[in-house]
């Protein structure tokens, strides 16, 4: 969903694929800065047709907090490997214990982060097990199935994706885009003819979108469930989202009895529309939970 300004790691960070006991994820790690008493570390989940670069804003802000990040590209996304066709391996669950393993190979307990469609994977990781988390912050990611115009937009995508190949897809979402986009927020924001989301797009496998499509469109609130975890929780949004809308967050963070932070000039990427913001509410948070003892 993100626009990255830019898809290289930031300085001091690596990529690489890390080794999991389900197989490898391409991720970018960024250590704590240099002279930076290290205060944790975060697993950052991207959204739907966004990837780890999604995050690349965020490692020096959050390093220099004293917070190793390391964000990861999903089953299936850019460049983590996943079957073409089998829908099968993008099972929610399945997803959700990508996750439990990437944590343990990066070194649990981590704080897990989870943006849009990543948070709702996330959501379903610390439900399977909560043990490997320190915190949960859901980012523009809401309590069940997207608005239903958002609905519509990844149902025109699937129906695409059944009968053209990925490289016609991207030139229809190419044609049919306005000479001069806005960031709207929308799921399909930043599919441009910058080679870079090109490269991006054409890496992802396509019963990836389909299933995680299918997930956007049927998911049930499970806040109810999510509460009876004990963990400190942090909702985080922009001012404006129609993906779900902010009134809809914020019940949600009620709910869970979250930290609520919405992020000024941001819409459902604040990640990239305010980056330094952003950044600061999260280290804001997982400061927080070190000295309440969580």
């Amino acid at each position: 969903m993100s626009r990255p300004p830019t898809f290289a790691p930031p300085p001091g960070a690596r990529a690489y694929s890390l080794r999991t006991s389900r197989g490898e994820f391409a991720v970018v790690d960024a250590p704590v800065a240099d002279g930076v008493t290290p205060r944790g570390t975060a697993l950052l989940v991207p959204g739907f047709t966004g990837s780890k670069e999604d995050f690349n804003p965020l490692h020096e802000p959050l390093a220099a907090r004293g917070y190793r990040t390391v964000a990861v590209d999903g089953r299936g996304q850019y460049e983590s490997d996943g079957p073409d066709a089998d829908e099968s391996a993008y099972a929610q669950d399945e997803l959700a214990k990508d996750v439990l393993a990437q944590a343990a190979a990066i070194g649990a307990p981590v704080h897990l982060v989870g943006h849009s469609l990543g948070g709702q994977i996330a959501r379903a990781a610390v439900l399977l097990d909560p043990t490997p988390f320190r915190s949960l912050t859901l980012m523009s990611s809401g309590p069940a199935q997207i608005s239903g115009s958002q609905q519509q937009r990844v149902k025109l995508l699937r129906d695409a994706l059944a009968v053209m190949s990925m490289t016609e897809v991207w030139d229809a979402i190419q044609a049919m885009e306005p000479p001069e986009e806005t960031d709207t927020g929308e799921l399909d924001e930043g599919l441009d003819d910058r080679d870079d989301l090109r490269r991006r797009w054409l890496g992802n496998k396509p019963a990836q979108l389909i299933a995680t499509g299918r997930q956007l469109c049927t998911e049930p609130d499970r806040v109810g469930e999510l509460t009876a975890v004990a963990m400190p929780f942090h909702v985080l949004s922009g001012a404006h989202d129609d993906t779900w809308p902010v009134p809809l967050l914020d019940d949600m963070a009620v709910r869970l009895h979250a930290h609520r932070t919405v992020i000024a000039g941001a819409e459902h990427s604040p990640n990239t529309d305010r980056p330094l913001e952003t950044a600061r509410a999260f280290a804001d948070f997982w400061d927080s939970t070190l000295k309440t003892g969580s």
